[in-house]
């Protein structure tokens, strides 16, 4: 292929297998959470169409790759995707951040009869502690107890700043061509995305069991919930790239001059860290 010449692939049935999936998935969730009683197999089915287009696409994608395919004019379109993908994901995560400062600054202290609310604290919530963390008025949930900041917490974002450190390695690895240190550092990065995922389930664990502190627990159980399980939904989402790119690293699939595929994951897993580190400051310190 001419180096100015633009890759055009082959008609893909991708696309609509991927659509048909998450409709199946998203119809089968919203059904499970109304207690329909197929709900819970039509999400699964669903999410199974969807990893099947998941494999197949990347495959397809990773053929095409090692066949020669692509050109500089393919990798930037590939950079310029993952970045407007990284910034989605951004807004994503800055919704429940604004929802969390909403909450936090504004919602809670109006309720509990600051500037404007003081008629409706008087007419509603008279007995209202609007102070942070809270259940709301209605004190949703009843009571719990929150997570210390200095536990798990931090041993977590000690996990994951480290990881940031062995993915940066493994990228000078890959760039002065050694294999040998490169799959060394991908596999500590894998284990310990790993590690964090098992951490962070104990940490829900012992919120359910011992704190009383569960998504139904009002404004503060469902934002840290929120924020917590959509990061550990993008940690686990993480994990399973890694653990891809890896297998393909001891595959001899990247060299030193063209392995975008690997830098996405990286850039990806960096995106990560940053968001955990807000978490962090404001779910958990502040």
């Amino acid at each position: 292929m001419a180096q100015g010449q633009y890759y055009v692939p082959h008609t893909a049935k991708w696309p609509i297998v991927g659509s048909i999936g998450l409709f199946i998935m998203m119809l089968g969730a919203a059904s499970w959470l109304n207690g329909a009683a197929f709900g819970p197999w039509l999400t699964l089915a669903g999410s199974v169409i969807v990893l099947v287009m998941i494999f197949g696409w990347f495959a397809d994608v990773i053929r095409e790759s090692q066949q020669g395919l692509y050109n500089q004019a393919v990798d930037i379109s590939f950079r310029q995707g993952m970045i407007w993908f990284i910034f989605s994901e951004v807004m994503f995560f800055a919704a429940f951040f604004g929802a969390l400062f909403y909450a936090r600054v504004l919602s809670v202290p109006w309720v509990g009869g600051e500037g404007t609310g003081a008629m409706t604290n008087e007419l509603l919530y008279p007995q209202f502690d609007a102070t942070w963390p809270t259940a709301g008025p209605a004190n949703l949930g009843g009571g719990f107890e929150t997570i210390p900041a200095f536990g798990l917490p931090l041993l977590n974002t000690l996990i994951l700043l480290t990881s940031g450190l062995t993915i940066t390695l493994a990228h000078w690895a890959l760039k002065k061509a050694q294999r040998g240190a490169l799959i060394g550092w991908m596999i500590a990065t894998v284990v310990l995305g790993i590690v964090f995922l098992y951490l962070q389930a104990t940490e829900y664990v012992h919120a359910y069991q011992d704190l009383g502190l569960t998504l139904g627990s009002g404004i503060y159980g469902s934002t840290f919930f929120m924020l917590t399980g959509f990061h550990g939904l993008h940690v686990t989402l993480g994990t399973i790239m890694l653990i891809v790119i890896t297998l393909r690293c001891m595959a001899g699939h990247f060299s030193k001059k063209q392995h975008f595929g690997w830098e996405a994951v990286a850039w990806y897993w960096h995106f990560v860290d940053v968001v955990w580190l807000g978490l962090f400051v404001f779910v958990y310190v502040l």
